[in-house]
Formats: C-alpha cells, sequence, structure tokens
C-alpha cells in the first residue's frame, strides 16, 4: 500500500499540466523573461511562453488587460505573475482538474494562495477597471480578442471584486483559494518570491500532495 501512496504522491509533484503552452516535463530554462525568471530553474514553460507572458494581447490566449481601458502597470504585473506562476510552477500538482475545454485538458482549481498575495493583488488593482467578474468565460471574441459582452458596463474593480478573496477566487472561475496562511508558512503557494532563497512552493506541494 504504501508504494502505491508514494507512486500517487510523486504523480503530483514537480509536474506540468496539460494545457496549451505547458512542456510535458518540467526542467531547466536558461532564459525566462522578467517576472517569470523566478522559475528558471525549474520550468513548464519555454522561454517564448515566458516573454509572451509580458504582452498585452500576447499570442497565448490573445487576452486583452485592457479591455475597459488601460490597466495600471501596478495593477498589470499581479495578473503577468499569474500567468508565470500558472504557465512555468511545476509545484501546482495537488491542484491539477480535468478541463473540459477545447484548448486544454487540464486546469488548476482550488490553489491556496497566500494571503499576502492575495491582499496585494487586490490593493494593487482596486482602481483598474473591468467589465466582468470571471474572466474565463462570456466575453465578446468577434474581433479576435476578448472585448465586454453586449450591456456589460466597465466598474472598478473594487465594485466588481468587493473584496481580496472575491478577486483571487473569482477571476479565473476557482482557479485560486483565499488562504489566511502566511507566506513561509508552508501551507500556501506563492505567487512572488525571491528565487535566492529557493522555491518555497516545493515544500508546499509535498504537503498537499
Amino acid at each position: 500500500a504504501t508504494a502505491a501512496v508514494t507512486v500517487t504522491q510523486d504523480s503530483l509533484l514537480n509536474v506540468c499540466m496539460d494545457a496549451k503552452h505547458h512542456k510535458t516535463e518540467p526542467g531547466p530554462e536558461g532564459q525566462l523573461y522578467g517576472q517569470c525568471v523566478l522559475w528558471k530553474d525549474n520550468a513548464c514553460c519555454t522561454a517564448n511562453t515566458s516573454l509572451e507572458a509580458h504582452r498585452d494581447q500576447s499570442y497565448l490566449y490573445n487576452f486583452n488587460w485592457d479591455h475597459c481601458g488601460a490597466m495600471p502597470e501596478k495593477c498589470k504585473r499581479h495578473f503577468i505573475q499569474d500567468t508565470c506562476l500558472y504557465e512555468c510552477s511545476p509545484n501546482l500538482g495537488p491542484w491539477i482538474d480535468q478541463a473540459d475545454t477545447s484548448w486544454r485538458k487540464e486546469r488548476i482549481r482550488d490553489v491556496p494562495l497566500c494571503q499576502e498575495d492575495c491582499e496585494q493583488w487586490w490593493e494593487d488593482c482596486q482602481d483598474a477597471v473591468t467589465c466582468k467578474v470571471n474572466w474565463h468565460k462570456g466575453w465578446n471574441w468577434t474581433t479576435g480578442t476578448n472585448q465586454c459582452p453586449k450591456g456589460a458596463m466597465c466598474q472598478k474593480f473594487k465594485f466588481v471584486f468587493p473584496t481580496a478573496a472575491a478577486l483571487c477566487e473569482q477571476v479565473w472561475s476557482g482557479s485560486y483559494r483565499y488562504t489566511s496562511h502566511h507566506r513561509g508558512s508552508g501551507r500556501c503557494i506563492q505567487m512572488w518570491f525571491d528565487p535566492a532563497q529557493g522555491n518555497p512552493n516545493v515544500a508546499v506541494a509535498q504537503y498537499y500532495a
């Protein structure tokens, strides 16, 4: 029985999800770009994916952050970081779930985000503007990039997402879960960390696996 448990645990650790741009397995990437550089020692993303993660309307998903006017840079950096975590992290195995979409077979669900990461995201984005709560679905894609659906009103994040938990849990339809765990607790995933100190999410994945 122990052997079986170990196999299951190992299959959740150091893995890449089966999605649009992920490598089949994680490994070192010498040239990760910008905010994605945190994962260069062991990444599920390629250098090219990391570069595209920083572009508005990149070919990754043709997604336009500025759908209600320009998103402030201090807010955008959190969405870039969220993209880097999603594309590059090999430590999301315990939260990989089946996805029923044409463009990916797997997604993440209920990843426990550290409180500080979620609060800072909300803090820096509260005055940014959007027209939708769930950014995964319901956009108008007729132009090839996402536009607000007819009748959707552009409002500040703080009205669309009244709390940090609302933002983190709703914007990507349950990909993240807001927690009261703090950075360094070993109980929550950090979107931001200092790579010189090693990747704290390795231990978190082990804990939940």
